[in-house]
């Protein structure tokens, strides 16, 4: 059985190995060109502004890694980042820490070398409101993501296979913190069901964070020795398809989309399907194992890019994308059509 140290080592690496093998569900979904888009460039305000959390860009670090000395210097590379470009960042969970308090400092890099940042705190459903609060102690933590991740940890060979406590679990967590929580999938998508159940609970984040990006299954099937479970690689809905199934429940939580996401317009698209904010976590590792600062140059450009491509949509906030004209094809039509999704809705919205 793998060390959760050399676990976290594995994981970063696996990410890495697999980067090029996700399938964006994006290439499902097409703007309808305007030709006259009745604004400036300079008329574009990026910022979003969510339950007392300002985000300079519609765009963050998602959760990662910490838990070992290796993981450690890969959330320093990223906190840079985060400071440097003025983007929130979130760490990986924090159970290593909580289970052996020598790791501390491989998360704690992250508030320390970005001060006044927005930071969030990461642990599994599987933990209580008081590991919950020691985690945003340890990291003064403006937000606590909780993930859930029941297909990773029924591949992963150590992994948990209990999962009956985790709706009280989110419960006495949502009760009991005083900063907000955002309830976040690893990947594998969620459905209207679990965006209505997360809601009944009082969750006002939720991150969908759908197939496309880092496969979990997939990693964790890799790191088995035998009893290969190569069926569950495929589980789970996509981001797009996942964001569609959200705006089925005339939801009033934030929606965060991840999974996938690693180019400007797929941010675009993704606040156009209804999303609040975006999250990004396998381009960004990728980018900071192989240099910080074209990762910020790079950063300094998407910012550019989407206003440009907000322009063009005649949107001047992030909140003017959910009136443009978006066309839904290929799986995940098909995907709707069985779910009884309308998605003709979202073609004349303009």
């Amino acid at each position: 059985m793998s060390k959760p140290n050399n676990r976290k080592n594995e994981h970063v690496s696996l990410s890495e190995k697999f980067y090029d093998h996700g399938v964006s569900s994006f290439s499902d979904v097409h703007f309808v060109h305007h030709s006259f888009p009745q604004m400036d460039v300079t008329d574009v305000n990026l910022s979003v502004h969510l339950a007392g959390l300002d985000f300079s860009v519609p765009f963050f670090i998602n959760a990662m890694t910490g838990g070992s000395p290796w993981t450690g210097r890969v959330n320093e590379k990223l906190a840079i980042i985060a400071r440097e470009t003025g983007l929130a960042m979130a760490t990986g969970s924090v159970s290593a820490a909580v289970k052996d308090p020598s790791l501390k400092d491989t998360f704690e890099i992250v508030r320390e070398v970005n001060p006044n940042g927005l930071v969030f705190a990461n642990l599994g459903a599987g933990h209580g409101l008081e590991n919950a609060k020691r985690v945003v102690d340890l990291l003064k933590a403006d937000a606590m993501q909780i993930h859930v991740n029941a297909p990773q940890e029924v591949v992963m060979p150590e992994g948990d296979r209990e999962f009956s406590n985790w709706i009280e679990n989110i419960q006495s967590i949502v009760n009991g913190l005083d900063v907000p929580v955002i309830v976040k999938e690893v990947g594998f998508g969620m459905s209207k069901e679990t965006i209505t159940l997360l809601e009944s609970l009082g969750v006002k984040f939720i991150d969908i964070s759908g197939k496309g990006g880092t496969n979990f299954a997939q990693i964790e099937n890799y790191r088995r020795k035998d009893y290969k479970l190569d069926d569950l690689e495929s589980w789970g809905q996509t981001t797009v398809v996942s964001l569609l199934e959200a705006f089925e429940t005339e939801t009033t939580a934030n929606i965060i989309a991840s999974g996938g996401i690693r180019r400007p317009l797929e941010i675009v698209k993704a606040l156009a399907l209804g999303a609040s904010l975006t999250g990004l976590s396998s381009w960004f590792m990728h980018m900071a194992l192989d240099d910080v600062d074209k990762t910020i140059e790079t950063v300094s450009s998407w910012k550019m890019e989407l206003s440009r491509i907000m322009t063009l949509l005649g949107a001047r906030t992030v909140d003017e994308l959910k009136q443009t004209d978006l066309v839904i094809t290929g799986d995940s039509a098909e995907w709707s059509y069985a779910r009884n999704i309308d998605i003709k809705r979202y073609a004349s919205r303009s």
